[in-house]
């Protein structure tokens, strides 16, 4: 994510440490200093929009992929907690009868030659152009760090995601990417030490000659806090973020999906770079992020929900886009 926008949420996570009580965005009840929210039994589940009201996606199947995430503890590149997420999110993905295809690689990090994994569902049709969509499911180095937002949250989403576009025959060619090693091994996020699975898999597409063939990428990156903000990501490509803002609208979201913007360094840069369409759904507004207070109390399945469903229901005019 941008150096601009990561060091003002940097000063807004110590200003939260400093006066956390007024800085949260969750409701009053919650427990924001406690790690007690860590795995699924220690949560109360908040309720969560019935389906058939979000277009058939369902938050409270999406908060329960989060919590097993959770579950798994810190899960950072290269970890044995990698690779507990990595047969989870196979086995959900293959019980919907997803398409299924690992790309394995090695990356060169501060860390060494980290072997990496990128999960992608390629669900076919008889339209070679394809939406791609994605997530990173790997979490920051940092000791207890369970990321139930920064990477849960979205990993839980586009796992609900599959299971309704794996059920269903799809305008377009859709794939879904699960990326490794999103997160920066050293502390602060400075190139080239980041994205280095969305990075691997744009270079891939392009080296086979199918990097051409994808006509949107649309990002998920924490979704899942209590009253989300989702801003305009800047670098974003202006008529898709559009389409996905003016759905958002449509259904009533408006105040989620708002028309301020902020620059964001995150896994659709390298896509940008290589001229494909994309956007990021992000709230980095939130003062846990990159600390061990990220953890499951802080996501909403309301929140997983909402972005779900502006996903669902934008589909349909972006494949309209794009033919």
């Amino acid at each position: 994510m941008s150096a601009q926008f990561r060091t003002i949420a940097f000063g807004m996570v110590v200003a939260a440490l400093l006066c956390m009580a007024a800085c949260s965005r969750q409701p009053s009840s919650a427990n924001d200093g406690a790690n007690t929210a860590a795995s699924p039994q220690a949560a109360s589940i908040p309720a969560a929009p019935a389906a058939e009201t979000t277009g058939g996606f369902d938050g409270a199947r999406s908060y329960k992929h989060v919590a097993q995430l959770v579950a798994i503890g810190p899960h950072p590149a290269g970890s044995d907690g990698i690779h507990r997420a990595q047969t989870y999110i196979l086995e959900q993905l293959k019980s919907y009868g997803c398409p299924v295809e690992e790309q394995d690689f090695h990356a060169s990090t501060p860390a060494g030659n980290v072997a990496m994994k990128n999960i992608i569902v390629k669900i076919p049709s008889a339209n070679p152009n394809m939406i791609l969509y994605a997530t990173h499911y790997d979490t920051k180095r940092i000791d207890n760090f369970v990321g139930a937002d920064d990477g849960g949250s979205s990993t839980g989403v586009l796992l609900e995601l599959a299971r309704l576009l794996c059920a269903r025959k799809n305008a377009e060619t859709i794939w879904l990417a699960f990326f490794d090693g999103e997160e920066a091994f050293e502390l602060q996020w400075a190139d080239p030490d980041n994205t280095y699975g969305s990075r691997e898999l744009a270079a891939s597409l392009a080296l086979s000659g199918n990097l051409r063939h994808v006509k949107a990428m649309i990002l998920t990156d924490m979704v899942g806090p209590y009253n989300p903000v989702f801003r305009r990501e800047s670098n974003s490509t202006p008529w898709l973020t559009d389409m996905i803002w003016s759905t958002a609208a449509r259904l009533g979201y408006g105040k989620v999906f708002v028309n301020d913007s902020a620059p964001v360094e995150d896994d659709h840069i390298p896509f940008l770079n290589r001229d494909v369409p994309a956007t990021d759904l992000i709230d980095l507004d939130v003062p846990y992020w990159h600390t061990t207070r990220d953890t499951l109390d802080k996501i909403d399945p309301r929140s997983l929900a909402i972005t779900g469903h502006v996903l669902i229901a934008s589909l349909p005019e972006i494949e309209k886009k794009i033919r």
